[in-house]
């Protein structure tokens, strides 16, 4: 743990690790969740998980969903990532109880927003995602999920049914001591304008993917 010098120039020790700060109601249009806010005082960053029913401990269903302002917010069909997070919600409440994990400061897979468009510039010129990120000389995933673990064990939650497919999530819970009992598929129908992305991730990032073979008269 770091310290900062405080007031007469006493050291005081800076914060670290997960810390929830407030509970909040949060109705949506998917069904009512729990808004619960805490601050990653490691990287500064707020973050928030989204609660919908009397969650357990054991095989909860849940959703690390990186933040996307393009897609989550813009509509973008340059990805998959507004349809997932929607699809997730919904999935969270016909479950009964769950929790979507919304993960700020991952934009474009860790790399920021800013570099995210400039890479998206890059794959409008024929590069794929990895390249372009590559190109900028930046990393192909950037993200951690030591926070999302931290959270999970801040709400009482030891293993998990996830919803993802990406392998390295699922790794990366494990990793910091949250079992994962079953990786639940979410696949979004591609379109026109993102089956090249797609391909892309089941290709060269390993996403299990299997839907994208019965759309292969996309471009």
């Amino acid at each position: 743990m770091t310290e900062n010098l405080g007031v007469l120039g006493k050291k005081t020790p800076r914060r670290t690790g997960v810390e929830r700060v407030v509970n909040a109601p949060l109705p949506t249009v998917y069904g009512k969740f729990q808004a619960v806010g805490y601050m990653d005082h490691d990287r500064g960053e707020e973050q928030v998980a989204l609660v919908h029913g009397d969650i357990g401990a054991e095989r909860v269903l849940v959703r690390l969903h990186s933040e996307c302002l393009t897609g989550d917010a813009f509509g973008s069909q340059h990805c998959e990532c507004g349809d997932q997070l929607a699809a997730a919600m919904r999935a969270v409440v016909a479950e009964g109880s769950g929790i979507v994990v919304y993960l700020r400061g991952h934009e474009g897979r860790g790399i920021g927003l800013l570099a995210k468009l400039r890479a998206m510039a890059l794959q409008a010129e024929g590069l794929d995602t990895v390249e372009a990120n590559l190109a900028l000389g930046l990393p192909v995933d950037a993200r951690d999920y030591g926070v999302a673990a931290g959270m999970l064990h801040d709400l009482g939650v030891r293993s998990v049914r996830l919803m993802s497919n990406n392998p390295l999530k699922r790794e990366a819970l494990v990793r910091h001591g949250v079992q994962v009992d079953e990786q639940v598929p979410l696949l979004i129908p591609p379109c026109e304008s993102n089956i090249t992305y797609l391909r892309t991730k089941r290709e060269r990032m390993d996403h299990h993917l299997p839907h994208l073979d019965a759309v292969a008269h996309l471009s």
